[in-house]
This record gives C-alpha cells, sequence and structure tokens, in this order.
C-alpha cells in the first residue's frame, strides 16, 4: 500500500486533449524532467492509486501530454482531470541549487529592449499551459510569458531580468 508519507506532490492534471486518452498535465519546477518514474499516483477516494505512463511529450517547463496504460478515450482521462499527481520520493533526483526555476526571479525588474522598464515581477502563474510572470507596474499587473526565448539576459546583482518581448505585447488589454 502507498503511504501519503513516501509520496511528493509534483503537479496536477488539466483536461483530456483529443479523444485518444492523453490528457495535460503540470509539474513545478525540474520535478518530472529529472525522474525516472515509470508511473504518475493519484489520489482516488483516499487510496493512491498509480497509473503507469505509456508516453508524454512535454510542451513547455513546466507542462505536457501524458498518456497513461489503459486510459485510451477522453472519457476514461476526464476521471483524472484536476486531480493533483505525486511520485514517490525517493525517485525524485536532487538537482544543483544552481538550476532556478521561475519564481526565482519573483522580485525581480523587467527590462524590455524595446520599451525600457516594464515592472516587477510580483509572481508566477503556473495554473495554464503557458508559464506567466505576474507584472506590477504601479499602475496595473499585466501578465507576460515566462519564456527561455524572450530572455536577453539577467544582471543576478541588480536583480533585472532584462528580455526581448514581441513587439505590441505591452498594448494588449
Amino acid at each position: 500500500m502507498i503511504k501519503r508519507e513516501e509520496l511528493v506532490k509534483i503537479g496536477r492534471f488539466g483536461k483530456p486533449h483529443g479523444v485518444k486518452g492523453e490528457i495535460v498535465f503540470t509539474f513545478t519546477g525540474n520535478s518530472f524532467e529529472h525522474s525516472e518514474c515509470p508511473f504518475f499516483i493519484c489520489d482516488i477516494d483516499g487510496i493512491f492509486v498509480p497509473f503507469r505512463i505509456d508516453d508524454y511529450r512535454l510542451t513547455s517547463g513546466t507542462a505536457g501530454l501524458v498518456r497513461l496504460k489503459n486510459l485510451d478515450s477522453d472519457d476514461k482521462a476526464r476521471f483524472l482531470s484536476n486531480r493533483e499527481i505525486y511520485f514517490p520520493g525517493k525517485y525524485l533526483i536532487p538537482t544543483s541549487g544552481d538550476v532556478p526555476t521561475w519564481n526565482y526571479f519573483t522580485g525581480f525588474t523587467v527590462i524590455d529592449e524595446h520599451s525600457g522598464t516594464v515592472g516587477r515581477i510580483a509572481g508566477v502563474e503556473e495554473s495554464t499551459l503557458n508559464t506567466l510572470f505576474i507584472i506590477d507596474t504601479n499602475i496595473a499587473e499585466i501578465l507576460i510569458p515566462a519564456a527561455e526565448e524572450m530572455i536577453a539576459f539577467i544582471d543576478e546583482d541588480k536583480k533585472e531580468l532584462h528580455v526581448a518581448l514581441p513587439e505590441g505585447l505591452l498594448e494588449l488589454p
């Protein structure tokens, strides 16, 4: 029997994707990418149940699509929607502290190469498929994608995140 104290929460299932049983999942930090665990564990009515991973593909640094053994339709996958995902702690590989997560940048000032200072990162929104920075502009909060390809450079001493945002992104309502 699987016990709660042996488990570490690593993410959450989202909605089914397509009709073949794939389901969206999000995971925190690099817990999933660096693990050798062949299954996800979910709490089903107080019992921790393992689901073997047949295949998966990552869609971002914190999200992906997974197909689980014996879940071959969207109806079967829907059963797992919004359930938390766990791994046994023994499968999590400790990573070096040198690899920051997006939350590391909370408090950094965002400076766009075209628009100048955008604002300060107040937090990170990870509930969507794409991770977003919540930026406090002193006028309102705005959301911008947290994407490596948009980062020009990082000045850790000054706590500045220099970005190259797509033209017009800051003008969106």
